[in-house]
């Protein structure tokens, strides 16, 4: 995601850890190193995340075409 900022970034991860959707995992090492992975819950929506995402992008190609 090029246009997105650390800051922004980091907040969007605390909010899905927050909301059970992943698990966060330090490394103990020099320097820190983190992980990121989704948890069942994540597990269980990413399809249906995933049919929203592509929806959404035809959509979009549907919007584009009647502007041209």
């Amino acid at each position: 995601m090029p246009d997105i900022s650390e800051r922004m970034i980091t907040k969007q991860l605390k909010e899905l850890e927050i909301d059970s959707l992943i698990n966060r995992e330090v490394f103990p090492e020099v320097p820190p190193r983190v992980e990121y992975s989704l948890t069942e819950l994540g597990k269980l929506i990413h399809p249906f995340l995933k049919g929203m995402y592509k929806g959404g992008l035809l959509f979009e190609n549907v919007i584009d075409s009647f502007e041209s």
